[in-house]
């Protein structure tokens, strides 16, 4: 599982840190369990963040685990509560939560027990792997202290364009089954289009009685410059090697927004970083 990955223990000094650029709509603060993601998307905008452009090894070949996450999270957001402050947490921003390595060290595990303790006001937890579904028995629990949405990111229906673009991630199918588990649980759930690639008509439908709300981004709106980290990153050649030119339009966002507004109820469909909070 873990062969020709650097897996690190580190010591945090701290886990919650302020929200700012594409997250600064409502959240008040990121949280990452980890350094590193060993899903290694191919269009991942961390790549282009300075923890991995001054890091030596290539992105997905190293995770660093911060061992101290849970404590540091009671003691942060107990000193959050004493000065009144709101705590709208979105985790994560720069990591998979449920990456292969939660599966033995549970640092997310042990954050979401924290919270029940301590629970935000909110929590957005924003992942791609269906390793979710160990902890629902937490997040039934945490859902009756404060707002829950868990975001599974389904970038597209089809398994071929996946394996192009992030073949160590999970299976879209596999992902859905665990939506589908998290929503019957009375957890509020989303499907994270992020980014928008190729996709077929019967896409929306698959996502039906199982979501309560759609998200829409793109590489061009999405990566926290406008576009340009993904240039750098050498998608739109990426897209052009495998016939998706198409879908790599600035403004894709518009006609995928109108189509599963086709198939979904309006206010059930948001689009980047201005409705990326949830109300």
């Amino acid at each position: 599982m873990y062969v020709g990955i650097e897996i690190k223990e580190i010591i945090a000094k701290k886990i919650l840190t302020e929200a700012k650029g594409y997250l600064d709509v409502g959240f008040t603060h990121s949280l990452n369990p980890y350094s590193g993601c060993a899903f290694s998307c191919s269009y991942c905008y961390v790549r282009e963040m300075p923890i991995q452009r001054f890091k030596e090894i290539p992105w997905g070949e190293w995770v660093d685990i911060k061992t101290n996450a849970a404590e540091n999270y009671r003691d942060e957001i107990i000193k959050l509560r004493r000065r009144n402050k709101p705590v709208n947490l979105f985790m994560s921003s720069a990591t998979d939560p449920y990456q292969p390595i939660e599966r033995k060290v549970n640092i997310t595990r042990g954050i979401l027990e924290e919270m029940i303790e301590y629970p935000p006001d909110f929590l957005h937890i924003q992942t791609r792997s269906p390793l979710i579904s160990r902890d629902i028995d937490l997040l039934v629990k945490l859902k009756e202290k404060c707002t829950v949405l868990v975001s599974m990111t389904i970038e597209t229906d089809r398994e071929d364009v996946k394996q192009i673009f992030s073949p160590y991630a999970p299976g879209i199918k596999l992902r859905l089954k665990v939506l589908k588990e998290i929503h019957s649980a009375g957890i509020t759930t989303q499907a994270s289009i992020s980014p928008v690639l190729p996709f077929t008509p019967e896409f929306p439908i698959v996502l039906k009685r199982i979501v309560d709300h759609i998200w829409i981004d793109t590489l061009s709106i999405g990566d926290g410059a406008m576009g340009k980290r993904s240039e750098r990153l050498g998608m739109p050649r990426m897209f052009e090697e495998h016939g998706f030119s198409k879908w790599y339009r600035k403004d894709i966002h518009v006609a995928v927004e109108k189509y599963f507004k086709k198939h979904f109820p309006i206010e059930m469909v948001r689009v980047s970083k201005q409705e990326a909070f949830l109300n």
